[in-house]
C-alpha cells in the first residue's frame, strides 16, 4: 500500500522536504500550496524533481471556501480554480483537496453546495483532475465526514469524491459507532485518506489541529480502527500523513520523515497491510554504559556505591563494574572526550537478539557499525532517536554468545551487595524527539508506554513518559524540557534497586559519597501527608531520602550528586498490603523537589 506525506508536515524548503520524504522511503507527497508559492522552482522543475526522487504528487492542497456561496462569489471561485487546475496540470498532480467552507458568505444549503461542487468537478474533469471534498471539524456548515459524503453523493459527479481525515473525524468522535458510517461510502468514492494522531486535549479544535497533531501511534486516537473501516470499503489509495505540529516544523526534516515513515509501517502492521519481524520484548538490562573523559570521579562514585571493577575489555578502554545484577561499563575511549560524562549505551537482555535487530532494522532504526576485533563477541546494536546505542544481549545463555567474554577478570570480588540490579534508566530526549522516542521504544522494542506526565521544574515544565515491559524488569523514563534551549534536564540517571535504601545510603555516605541534600520544607510537608514511625522521618531528612506511595506500595529513593551529565538514584520499591508487586511509579510527585535541589547544587558548585 502506497505511503505519502504532506509537505507541511516537514521543515525546510520544498527541495529539502522532498529530499527527506524520498530518503525516508515515501512513495508520494501532498504538495501544500504555501510550499509551492515560496519555492523558486517552477512547477515543471518540481514535477521533474519529484520524478527524479521517485515521488508522485498525490494531492495538491488546499482549496478553501468554494461551495454554498452566492453565484457571483462562486464565479470568482471557478476563475480561481481554473488557474489552480492549469497549475496542477503543469505539476502532474491529478487530485485537489477542497475543504468545507468556513467563509461567512457560505450558507447552510446542502443542495446549493452539491450543485456548485458538481460544477467545480466538471471543470476539474476538463483537466483530468479529481476533487476530494473534506469536512473540516470547524467547517461553518459542514463539519462531519458523513455530512460531506451526503453532499458528494447528491452531486453525483464522477470527478467528485470525498477525503477522509482522521483528525477531523476523531477529534469529534465519541465512540466506535461514530466510524460506522464510513461503511456507507463506496471505496472508489474515497479519493484520499489523510492521517494524523493527536494527544487528547481539551481545547479549541482549530488550535488543537494547527499545533498539536502528531504521527499515528504518538497520540491518543485509535487511528488503526479508522483505517480498518476505510480499507473495508475497498479504498486502495495511499495512506498519507498530514500533520501540523510546531515541533516538527522546527526539527530537522530528515529524522522527522523517518519518524513519520516508521509510524506508517507500524500502522500498516496493525491493520494487516505489512508483515514485519515480530517484536522481541527485552527481558532485562544487561548493562548501562557511561562514557567519560575522566574515569576517576566515576570510579570514586561507583566505589562508594559498593561497585567493584571486576573486569576490563581485552581490546578497548572499557571497565566493567558490578554489584548484584547491576553492571556499569565505564568507557574512556575517544568518543568520551567529545561530550563529557554521559549515558551512551544500554545493553538489553533479549530472548532473540538477532530477531530484535531484524525488527529494529525493518522499522528504520539505524544499525550501528561496530569496530570489532576478530575475537570480539558479535553484538547487534541500533541507535535510538536520541543517539543512545541499544545492544541486544544474551547474558549467561549457553546457546548464544555472552558479551562478557570480551572482558578479562580483575579477580576482585564484589565488596558488598546493597544493590540488586538496575531499577530503571532515565534518558533525556532532544526537545523535538520526545514523541518519536515513545513510538520507537513501543514499536521497535515492544515496550508498553505509560501516560505522559508534566513535572514542574524551577525554570519551566518537563515532560516525562515511561516505557516498560510487562514485569518491570525493563523500565526507561523518557524526559524532555519545555524548550530547545532548556539545559536543565540534560542530566541522565541510572536508578539502582535495593532492598534497604537507608542502609545503602548510609554506606554510600560513610564511604565518602555525597547525597543530594533535600530542603527541610519537603519533610515538613511529608509529615503532614503521611504517618511515619518514630524516628523514620528524621532518618529520611538526614539522608535526603524522598518518599511516595501509590495504590500498590511505597517508594523510597535518594540521589547522588551529578558527575558530568550523570547521577545515580537508589530506589526501594515495597508492596502494599494487597501483595500486588509493589509501587509502580517513578516518584513523579517528588521530581520538582529533586530538580530544584539539583539546580541549587549546580549553582553552588558552578557546574
Amino acid at each position: 500500500m502506497r505511503t505519502s506525506i504532506a509537505t507541511v508536515s516537514l521543515s525546510g524548503s520544498l527541495t529539502e522536504k522532498l529530499d527527506a520524504a524520498a530518503r525516508a522511503g515515501f512513495d508520494g507527497v501532498e504538495l501544500f500550496e504555501n510550499d509551492l508559492l515560496a519555492s523558486p522552482l517552477t512547477p515543471e522543475d518540481i514535477r521533474a524533481r519529484c520524478a527524479d526522487l521517485g515521488l508522485r504528487i498525490d494531492l495538491y492542497q488546499p482549496m478553501r471556501d468554494v461551495e454554498a456561496v452566492p453565484e457571483a462569489e462562486f464565479a470568482r471561485n471557478l476563475r480561481r480554480a481554473r488557474h489552480k487546475f492549469e497549475l496542477m496540470r503543469r505539476l502532474g498532480a491529478d487530485t485537489v483537496l477542497v475543504c468545507s467552507s468556513v467563509s461567512p458568505q457560505a450558507v447552510d444549503d446542502d443542495a446549493l453546495a452539491a450543485e456548485q461542487l458538481a460544477r467545480l468537478a466538471g471543470l476539474a474533469a476538463e483537466y483530468g483532475i479529481r476533487v476530494a471534498y473534506e469536512a473540516l471539524a470547524w467547517g461553518r456548515h459542514v463539519s462531519t465526514y458523513d455530512h460531506a459524503w451526503r453532499i458528494v453523493e447528491t452531486a453525483g459527479h464522477p470527478a467528485l469524491g470525498t477525503c477522509l481525515d482522521s483528525f477531523h473525524i476523531l477529534s469529534r468522535a465519541f465512540g466506535p459507532a461514530d466510524l460506522e458510517g464510513i461503511a456507507a461510502i463506496p471505496g472508489e468514492k474515497i479519493f484520499f485518506l489523510q492521517l494524523a494522531d493527536a494527544p487528547l486535549l481539551a481545547m479549541d479544535v482549530l488550535q488543537w489541529s494547527r499545533h498539536y497533531r502528531c504521527f499515528p501511534g504518538q497520540g491518543g486516537f485509535d487511528i488503526a480502527a479508522l483505517v480498518r473501516h476505510v480499507l473495508a470499503t475497498g479504498y486502495d489509495g495511499p495512506l498519507s500523513l498530514e500533520v501540523f505540529n510546531d515541533v516538527f516544523r522546527q526539527a530537522e526534516a530528515g529524522p522527522t520523515a523517518v519518524d513519520a515513515r516508521r509510524s506508517l509501517l507500524l500502522l500498516k502492521e496493525a491493520v494487516g497491510k505489512a508483515i514485519l519481524p515480530d517484536p522481541v520484548v527485552p527481558t532485562g538490562v544487561a548493562f548501562a554504559e557511561l562514557v567519560t573523559p575522566d574515569a576517576e570521579p566515576l570510579a570514586d562514585l561507583l566505589g562508594a556505591l559498593g561497585f567493584t571493577r571486576t573486569a576490563r575489555h581485552r581490546g578497548k578502554p572499557v571497565a566493567l563494574w558490578e554489584q548484584g545484577d547491576a553492571r556499569i561499563l565505564v568507557n574512556t575511549g575517544s568518543a568520551a572526550r567529545r561530550d563529557g560524562t554521559r549515558l551512551a549505551a544500554i545493553g538489553l537482555e533479549s530472548p532473540d537478539p538477532a530477531g530484535a535487530a531484524r525488527r529494529a532494522e525493518a522499522l528504520l532504526a539505524p544499525v550501528l557499525p561496530r569496530r570489532r576485533a576478530p575475537r570480539d563477541v558479535p553484538l547487534d546494536a541500533v541507535a535510538a532517536p536520541d543517539g543512545t546505542e541499544l545492544f541486544f544481549c544474551a547474558t549467561g545463555r549457553p546457546d548464544l554468545p555472552d558479551w562478557r567474554a570480551d572482558f578479562a577478570d580483575t579477580n576482585l570480588p564484589p565488596a558488598r551487595a546493597d544493590i540488586r540490579g538496575i531499577d530503571h534508566l532515565a534518558l533525556t530526549q532532544p526537545w523535538h524527539h520526545f514523541d518519536e522516542a515513545a513510538l520507537f521504544h513501543r514499536g521497535v522494542l515492544g515496550l508498553d508506554a505509560q501516560e505522559s506526565v508534566d513535572v514542574a521544574d524551577p525554570y519551566g515544565l518537563m515532560r516525562s513518559r515511561a516505557v516498560t515491559n510487562a514485569d518491570g524488569s525493563v523500565r526507561i523514563a523518557l524526559t524532555v524540557g519545555a524548550a530547545p534551549t532548556d539545559d536543565t534536564v540534560h542530566a541522565q540517571h541510572i536508578a539502582l534497586a535495593t532492598d534497604d535504601v537507608v542502609a545503602a545510603a548510609r554506606r554510600f555516605r560513610d564511604a565518602g559519597g555525597r547525597l543530594l541534600p533535600v530542603p527541610a520544607n519537603y519533610y515538613d510537608d511529608l509529615a503532614a501527608r503521611f504517618e511515619f514511625s518514630d524516628g523514620e522521618l528524621e532518618t529520611y531528612r538526614d539522608l535526603g531520602i524522598l518518599y511516595d506511595r501509590d495504590a500498590h506500595g511505597t517508594f523510597r529513593h535518594c540521589y547522588t550528586r551529578t558527575v558530568g551529565r550523570v547521577f545515580f538514584e537508589l530506589v526501594q520499591r515495597d508492596g502494599g498490603d494487597g501483595g500486588d508487586g509493589g509501587y509502580r511509579g517513578y516518584g513523579a510527585a517528588n521530581a520538582p523537589v529533586r530538580l530544584a535541589a539539583q539546580h541549587t547544587a549546580r549553582a553552588l558548585t558552578g557546574g
